[in-house]
């Protein structure tokens, strides 16, 4: 498109702005055009509200030739269900028949995929693997997307420069994500292979093992759901940060923290005594902190099957319960937990309770 012959005012691209706004915006509008922006696109655009994100847009889907599914699915040799499969697993959404809207990166990642099948890994493990990757994405592009756009929005001096410094950003940032990505695959891969996945049981027996014995602890914040009442979300935000922090710095090998469900953390290891030792700590650091209320630990060991990075079973189910039951500021464990450190440490009688979901009565412990 040639900028310089579009009247960008009567097609109503500067519609509402006036003065140094406007100017900046009419430059922007310029270079779009000269770097090959149509003006459909930029009308687009402008009805969305996102002109200063088109050069972003641009950065991390580059203009050039766009396919169908159908033949994407064609050129790397996959088959369409497949594709479509992967698609979803990663959380995006899947164009229409007709629609020309996919470039390279998907056909790359069609090719990828078509190697792994061929490598003979099977298709339905392949997706349970992508779903894990796509929300674990989802999570770094939304922190990472948010940090990046109030560092721009607080220095900025106009839209032009909000989108340029934003392409800026991400033309940076994408080499040093895949770094990043790389030295924490292989790092936390080798470790989980070391501990838990391969070892003389499973080499004798040909394969992995199913249901295992872990030690399972959940941290949960005291008064969550009431301190929302009265915190604005900026702040109510920091407070499950701050429980994220605490708990990544707290949980080292064997233990590691499995996941964050909003005012919780939980953490694992096939070992029972570290499991204890972080708990506590974790326990010992929130009541260090000013800005965190207490905690109500609850921990369990016991059979869980480990699925996609996540933890399934009665060990879970019962370290979640412990929590509620749990004295603020104390850390509560079953019997066998108990048991498996029985000297190391100080534990004191809790009594017996019936817990929903639970059969029996389950004799409950507080470690110090």
């Amino acid at each position: 498109m040639d900028a310089v012959s579009v009247d960008f005012e009567s097609k109503g691209l500067l519609d509402g702005l006036e003065g140094d706004a406007r100017e900046a915006r009419l430059q922007l509008l310029e270079e779009l055009g000269d770097d090959g922006v149509s003006l459909e696109e930029l009308e687009a655009a402008a009805e969305e509200d996102r002109i200063a994100l088109l050069p972003v847009e641009r950065v991390y889907d580059p203009p050039g030739e766009r396919y169908t599914v159908e033949e994407i699915a064609d050129e790397a040799g996959v088959p369409v269900e497949a594709l479509t499969r992967y698609q979803r697993a990663l959380g995006l959404r899947v164009p229409g028949e007709d629609e020309r809207v996919a470039g390279e990166h998907l056909l790359e990642m069609a090719k990828l995929l078509r190697g792994f099948l061929d490598a003979g890994l099977p298709e339905d493990g392949l997706i349970e693997v992508t779903r894990v990757i796509g929300l674990a994405m989802s999570q770094v592009a939304r922190a990472v997307s948010q940090i990046t756009a109030e560092t721009v929005l607080a220095d900025a001096k106009s839209e032009r420069d909000v989108a340029m410094r934003l392409a800026e950003a991400a033309r940076l940032l994408t080499p040093m994500a895949n770094e990043i990505f790389d030295h924490a695959f292989r790092v936390h891969q080798l470790e989980v292979l070391r501990s838990e996945v391969v070892g003389s049981e499973q080499i004798q027996s040909g394969r992995l093992a199913g249901s295992q014995e872990y030690t399972v602890a959940f941290a949960d914040l005291v008064g969550f759901t009431k301190l929302g009442e009265r915190l604005d979300p900026d702040e109510y935000g920091a407070v499950t940060e701050r429980l994220a922090e605490l708990a990544a710095e707290i949980a080292e090998p064997p233990v590691r923290l499995v996941k964050l469900i909003g005012d919780a953390a939980m953490l694992a290891s096939r070992e029972n005594t570290p499991v204890v030792n972080a708990a506590l700590a974790l326990q010992a650091a929130a009541k260090e902190a000013d800005d965190l209320p207490d905690l109500r630990i609850g921990i369990a060991r016991g059979s869980a099957l480990p699925r996609a990075g996540d933890l399934y079973g009665r060990a879970v189910n019962l370290a979640s319960r412990l929590t509620a039951l749990a004295r603020p500021g104390s850390v509560l464990a079953d019997l066998c937990a108990m048991e498996a450190s029985k000297d190391d440490f100080d534990w004191s009688s809790a009594g017996s309770k019936r817990i929903k979901g639970i059969r029996g009565q389950v004799k409950l412990y507080r470690a110090r």
